[in-house]
C-alpha cells in the first residue's frame, strides 16, 4: 500500500469531491482518480460510490479511512523522532472560522504557534457558525473557532477567549450610554445572518425583552462583519457586534461603541473539534500549544 496513495486518498475523504482534492495535493484530478483506482485493485475493494459531483465512502472506504489516518500519523511521528527537532516538521492544519476569529483571533494564534513550528502552514476558511460546525462535523477541517456552542455529541469544545458584545455607532450619532433596548430600536439596524453567534445572542437579548423582530427597523442584512462596520461608519445604520471587532475600528475614530444596558452577553469563543477524527500530528501539535483563557 502507497503512502502517497493514502494520504491523496484523505483528502477526497476530506472533500468528497475528487477535483478539490487535486487542486489541494497540485495535482490534475485525472492523475488523483489514477491514484484512487490503482488503490482500489490493490485492495481489490470499492472505497467510493460516486453520486454526482460527491464521493461517498463505501464500508471498506471508511475502514480504510480510519486506518489511514493512523498510518499517515505513524508517519508523520516516525519523522518527527527521526529528524529529532520539531522545527524541521512539515504539515497542514486546516481551520473554519467565523468571521470575528477569523479575523482577530487566528492571525496571533498563528503568529505565536509558528514561533515554534514555523514550517506548518495553515487553511483558513470563514464562513457563518453554523457552516464552522457543519465542516467540524464532516471532518474537512481539523478546528474550528466559532462564538457560540451547537450540542452535539461528536463535538468537542475548548474556550479560548471571553468577550462581550456592544454597539456600535456612526461619528455623527451620539447616544447615551449604556443604550437601552428602547433606544434600539429607535434606529434603523445593520443586522448579521441567521446563521452568526452574535445573531444568536441578540436573537436572545431580543426574546427576553420581549421585542418581535417586526418591530425593528432592519435596513440591511449581511454576511460579512467587515462591510456591516462599514454600513455603519457611513451612518446607515447602528449594529451589536463583537467588542473584539469594534474595537480596532473605534481606536482608529471610525465609529463609536457603547455599552448595551441589562445585556449580560458575555460569550466565549471556542476551539471545537470532532472527537472521533484522528487529528495529524501538526492539528496535535497546535491542540497541545493552544493557551486557553
Amino acid at each position: 500500500m502507497d503512502l502517497h496513495q493514502l494520504f491523496i486518498f484523505t483528502k477526497v475523504v476530506e472533500h468528497k469531491n475528487f477535483s478539490k482534492a487535486a487542486d489541494e495535493v497540485f495535482l490534475s484530478q485525472s492523475t488523483v482518480s489514477s491514484h484512487i483506482k490503482a488503490l482500489e485493485k490493490d485492495l481489490n475493494v470499492l472505497l467510493f460510490d460516486r453520486d454526482g459531483r460527491e464521493a461517498l465512502l463505501t464500508p471498506h472506504g471508511e475502514r480504510l479511512y480510519h486506518w489511514a489516518q493512523k498510518i499517515l500519523l505513524m508517519k508523520d511521528e516516525a519523522l518527527l523522532d527521526i529528524k529529532k527537532g520539531m522545527t524541521d516538521f512539515r504539515g497542514i492544519i486546516r481551520f473554519a472560522a467565523s468571521s470575528v476569529p477569523g479575523s482577530f483571533i487566528i492571525p496571533a494564534m498563528i503568529k505565536q504557534f509558528n514561533k515554534i513550528h514555523p514550517n506548518i502552514s495553515f487553511h483558513i476558511m470563514e464562513s457563518s457558525s453554523k457552516n464552522v460546525v457543519d465542516q467540524v462535523l464532516n471532518r474537512s477541517v481539523d478546528f474550528g473557532i466559532l462564538g457560540e456552542k451547537y450540542d452535539n455529541d461528536k463535538l468537542c469544545y475548548l474556550p479560548l477567549l471571553k468577550e462581550k458584545l456592544v454597539l456600535i455607532s456612526s461619528n455623527q450619532l451620539e447616544l447615551d450610554e449604556p443604550v437601552t433596548v428602547e433606544q434600539i430600536i429607535k434606529y434603523p439596524l445593520i443586522m448579521r445572518n441567521s446563521d452568526s453567534g452574535t445573531q444568536a445572542f441578540l436573537n436572545k437579548y431580543l426574546e427576553k425583552n420581549k421585542i418581535p423582530k417586526d418591530q425593528l427597523k432592519i435596513v440591511v442584512h449581511t454576511d460579512s462583519g467587515n462591510s456591516l462596520i462599514h454600513f455603519v461608519k457611513e451612518n446607515i445604520g447602528i449594529s451589536i457586534i463583537s467588542e473584539i471587532a469594534a474595537k480596532e475600528y473605534a481606536n482608529m475614530g471610525m465609529i463609536r461603541t457603547y455599552e448595551i444596558n441589562d445585556f449580560l452577553a458575555e460569550r466565549y469563543f471556542y476551539l471545537a473539534y470532532h472527537k472521533n477524527k484522528t487529528l495529524s500530528l501538526a492539528a496535535r501539535l497546535f491542540l497541545e500549544n493552544v493557551e486557553l483563557d
